[in-house]
């Protein structure tokens, strides 16, 4: 593709290490079987404060655009925020936090069922097994969630797609 000579701006909520901040939750349920439920809590609080900061700075962003009708902008401000933090709130905390809880569980069930581990390992295992599928989790609920809101949020706000997650 050529290049048309534009420099794209760096987002740091999607274009650098921070977009990992909304991954703390799933990392927090991996390992759920190790460490005290606060500690899982709180990594919710560290991913919902990555979603409530990237909603805000989309907000932000719109605010600044000179290409949006002053008459439209209060509106186009709040679409963007409710659109990211909707978005990120299903794609980055709900759906992958449930996926990993639930994957961990299963696998701490099915190591105790089919091994004879103690029970430290199992949960050690467990945890292993939940890092483990963070990465191949969050391409399909990214899409699965940009596929959700284009044919209903978006549809009912009037919003054009912007994710490149």
């Amino acid at each position: 593709m050529a290049d048309s000579g534009t420099k794209k701006e760096v987002d740091i909520y999607r274009d650098t290490l921070v977009r990992y901040l909304g991954y703390a939750n799933e990392v927090g349920e991996s390992f759920r079987a190790l460490v005290p439920v606060s500690v899982v809590w709180g990594s919710y609080a560290v991913a919902t404060a990555y979603c409530t900061a990237d909603a805000i700075d989309k907000g932000r962003k719109m605010a600044k655009n000179p290409k949006v009708d002053p008459a439209e902008k209060t509106k186009k401000v709040t679409q963007a925020v409710v659109d990211t933090f909707v978005w990120q709130g299903l794609a980055s905390v709900a759906i992958p936090g449930f996926t990993i809880n639930r994957i961990c569980a299963l696998s701490l069930f099915l190591l105790r069922k089919s091994t004879n581990l103690p029970l430290p390992v199992r949960k050690w295992a467990t945890t292993a097994v939940g890092l483990s599928a963070i990465p191949v989790i969050i391409h399909p609920i990214d899409r699965s969630v940009d596929y959700l809101l284009d044919n209903t949020l978006r549809k009912w706000l009037d919003i054009q797609h912007h994710h490149g997650n």
